[in-house]
């Protein structure tokens, strides 16, 4: 009898974590519109807002030559993908916006994307084919992030955040401070936020 009531129990509690995970409740907290934009990717094909509109997507800013958060931020991207397949998403697209974008032409984008081998590389966009002017306004206008070169030094300043992009174009949700390890990346908060905006898409 115990054993059964043991057997009873066990199952009762995966199906109230079954239901739990089911009714997951994604909460907006910011409300961006991003702007209009005509880029070039890392494979030289023509990305615009409409083209990405459709599907949600994960965006950041890093730059190639960068020396300090750029790397950490795309390794962490990388295992936010890994959670992603997981739960065998496929709607949808991960984008860096190059900050310094006279130097990361699209081949070398492509080289730094090599670097940090993604488990599905034909999500991402790595998008260049701007000056230095209109990404600095971009970020702040868009994303209400700071992008800012600075004279006489190839390094330019940018937040070590990702923005949860909406189908519609709309920046939902922001994660913060993820340009150095892994630790304390939530990385299945992200995934279960994409998971909820594509469920709610399909709907």
């Amino acid at each position: 009898m115990k054993t059964k009531n043991i057997v009873f129990a066990l199952m009762l509690l995966a199906a109230t974590v079954l239901t739990a995970c089911s009714n997951y409740q994604f909460k907006p907290t910011t409300n961006f519109e991003i702007s209009e934009f005509t880029m070039t990717d890392h494979r030289n094909n023509e990305v615009t807002l409409d083209s990405l509109k459709g599907e949600p997507w994960l965006a950041m800013f890093i730059f190639t030559s960068c020396t300090t958060i750029c790397s950490p931020m795309t390794m962490n991207m990388t295992r936010v993908q890994d959670h992603l397949e997981k739960k065998g998403l496929e709607d949808y697209k991960i984008v860096a916006f190059s900050v310094d974008p006279d130097y990361d032409t699209p081949a070398r984008l492509t080289e730094y994307l090599s670097r940090h081998t993604p488990v599905d590389e034909s999500k991402w966009h790595m998008l260049t084919g701007y000056d230095q002017k209109f990404i600095e306004q971009f970020g702040r206008n868009s994303f209400k992030t700071p992008v800012q070169s600075i004279e006489g030094n190839d390094q330019v300043i940018h937040a070590d955040t990702f923005f949860l992009v909406d189908e519609k174009g709309i920046a939902v949700k922001n994660y913060s401070g993820y340009g150095t390890g892994e630790d304390g990346v939530p990385y299945e908060t992200i995934a279960s936020d994409m998971e909820a905006l594509i469920d709610e898409r399909l709907k």
